[in-house]
C-alpha cells in the first residue's frame, strides 16, 4: 500500500519540483546520471508505509554514509554506454557478424559514422563494467554482510558468467578484432540485456545513495526509527526546516493519549514554519530517507494532508473561506474512512469572521480529536478556543511561538513552549510601520 497524499499538501511543503526555489526534492538531487535522478523522483513520489522497508532503506543509505562510498564512475562513458546499450543489436551471433560487416563495408566507403558510435559505445562499455565489476568486488571484500550486498551478490554473479570472462583481456587492451568487436557487441546488446540492465540499475542507485549521504552529512542529518503503527507514537527531538538557513529547532512528541497539538502564536513567530518542518520530517522519514533532526522515532501511518496555504479558485467561483471549508471536508472524509493518518491545519477558517471562525474552529478541533488513531497539528491566532478546547478535550497538547518586546519591536525566538499563546501584537506593528500617519 503506498503513502497518501495529495498535490495541496505536496505544495504546501513544497516537497517535489526539479525547478522550484527550495524544494526539498532539489536539496536532495545531487546525483549525477538521469537514471539516478528518474529514481529520486520515483522515492519521493511513492513513500512507504512498511515499517521494516522504511528501516531497510535507512539502514541502507546510513551504510553509504557510514562508508563515505563515493561514485566514481566516469560520467563521459557512462553516458555514452546508457547509449550504445539502448541500440537494437542482431538476435543471433550470425546476424551480428551481418551487421558488422555492413558497417565495415561503409567504412571502407567513406561513411564511418555508425561505425565509430557502435566501436565507441562497445569500447565505452567494456570501460564501465569493468570499473562496476571492480567496485563490486571491492565492496564485498570491504564488507560482505552489509545492507547492499544482496544486490552486489546478483551483479557479482552477473560477471563471474562464462559469457564475461573476456572482459578483464578487452578492458586493457585498445584495439579488438573484427571479430572480437562483433561477438561483444552480440553479447551486450543482444544475448546480455536484461543483465546489463541490472547494472546500470545498480549504478543508478549507487549514484542515487551516494548523493542521498552526502546531503545528510552535510546538513547534519538523522536516521529516523519507523515503528509498527500500532504503537501509535512520535518524537522528533530538535528538528528543523532543511531548506532554511540558520532554521531552529523544535521538538515534538504525540502518542494515542496526546495526539493533537493546539498551535498558538503572533503572526511571523514561527508557526507555519514549525508545522512545515513537521510535515518534511514526516514525509522524509516515510520514505526512508536522513530527516532533519537530532533524532527521531515515529510509528508510520498511510498519509498525510495538510491545509496551509489553500488557494481560493477564480475559475469555479470560490471564495477562499469556501475553499478552505472544502479543504476540511475532504480531510474530514478521509479521516472518518477511517486512516491512520497526519493532519496539518494552519489557521482553520481564518477567510471568515472571527465569531464563526472561533465556533468551527472549536467544533471541528474538538471533533478531530476523537480520532486517536491520527495526530493533528493545529493553528490559530484565536486563543480562546484553546482555552474551552482544554476544558473540553483531554488528549490536546497546548503549544505556542513566544514574542519578546524589546520596547516596541517585537522579537521572536521561534522556539515552541508549552502553553497558550496571550500575544497580541498586530496593532503595534501597525503603528511601527506608521499606517495611521501615511493615511493621515
Amino acid at each position: 500500500m503506498s503513502f497518501i497524499t495529495d498535490k495541496q499538501t505536496l505544495d504546501d511543503l513544497n516537497v517535489l519540483g526539479k525547478y522550484r526555489n527550495k524544494s526539498v526534492f532539489n536539496l536532495f538531487n545531487e546525483t549525477r546520471t538521469a537514471g539516478g535522478e528518474r529514481l529520486l523522483e520515483q522515492f519521493f513520489q511513492q513513500p512507504l508505509t512498511d515499517f521494516e522497508q522504511i528501516n531497510a532503506r535507512s539502514a541502507l543509505i546510513g551504510y553509504f554514509q557510514k562508508k563515505e562510498i563515493a561514485f566514481a564512475f566516469d560520467l563521459t562513458l557512462l553516458q555514452q554506454t546508457e547509449h550504445y546499450l539502448s541500440g537494437s543489436s542482431a538476435s543471433s551471433l550470425l546476424g551480428a557478424v551481418a551487421q558488422g560487416g555492413r558497417r565495415k563495408i561503409l567504412l571502407l566507403m567513406g561513411l564511418k559514422v555508425e561505425y565509430d558510435l557502435v566501436l565507441d559505445g562497445l569500447h565505452a562499455s567494456i570501460k564501465i563494467l569493468y570499473a562496476i565489476r571492480e567496485f563490486v568486488a571491492h565492496r564485498l571484500k570491504e564488507d560482505g554482510q552489509s545492507p547492499f550486498s544482496a544486490e552486489l551478490k546478483q551483479v557479482d554473479d552477473v560477471f563471474k558468467s562464462t559469457k564475461l570472462e573476456w572482459l578483464s583481456l578487452a578492458a586493457g587492451t585498445t584495439r579488438l578484432s573484427f571479430l572480437q568487436s562483433v561477438r561483444y557487441d552480440y553479447l551486450l546488446r543482444s544475448a546480455l540485456r536484461a543483465e546489463l540492465e541490472m547494472v546500470l540499475k545498480l549504478i543508478h542507485r549507487i549514484d542515487l545513495f551516494t548523493a542521498v549521504a552526502s546531503v545528510s552529512k552535510a546538513n547534519a542529518f538523522t536516521y529516523a526509527k519507523a515503528l509498527p503503527s500500532e504503537l501509535d507514537f512520535l518524537h522528533i527531538e530538535q528538528g528543523f526546516h532543511p531548506c532554511l538557513e540558520r532554521a531552529v529547532p523544535n521538538s515534538v512528541s504525540m502518542d494515542a493519549g496526546k495526539n493533537v497539538i493546539f498551535l498558538t502564536g503572533a503572526n511571523m513567530a514561527g508557526k507555519s514554519t514549525f508545522m512545515k518542518s513537521f510535515g518534511i520530517s514526516l514525509y522524509l522519514a516515510h520514505m526512508g530517507f536522513p530527516v532533519p533532526a537530532k533524532s527521531m522515532s515515529f510509528s508510520v501511518k498511510e498519509g498525510m494532508y495538510t491545509s496551509i496555504n489553500v488557494p481560493d479558485d477564480i475559475n469555479m467561483g470560490y471564495s477562499h473561506f469556501y475553499a478552505e471549508v472544502l479543504r476540511v471536508k475532504k480531510i474530514a472524509e478521509e479521516i472518518s474512512t477511517p486512516k491512520n493518518l497526519y493532519l496539518i491545519f494552519d489557521e482553520l477558517f481564518k477567510g471568515t469572521n472571527v465569531k464563526d471562525a472561533y465556533d468551527a474552529t472549536l467544533a471541528v478541533s474538538e471533533l478531530f480529536a476523537e480520532y486517536r488513531n491520527c495526530f493533528f497539528i493545529i493553528s490559530t491566532h484565536i486563543v480562546e478556543v484553546g482555552e474551552a478546547l482544554g476544558q473540553r478535550c483531554s488528549n490536546v497538547v497546548f503549544t505556542y511561538m513566544p514574542t519578546e518586546m524589546q520596547g516596541k519591536i517585537p522579537v521572536y525566538s521561534y522556539r515552541a513552549q508549552e502553553g497558550i499563546s496571550s500575544d497580541r501584537h498586530g496593532m503595534m506593528i501597525i503603528e511601527n510601520e506608521n499606517i495611521l500617519g501615511i493615511i493621515g
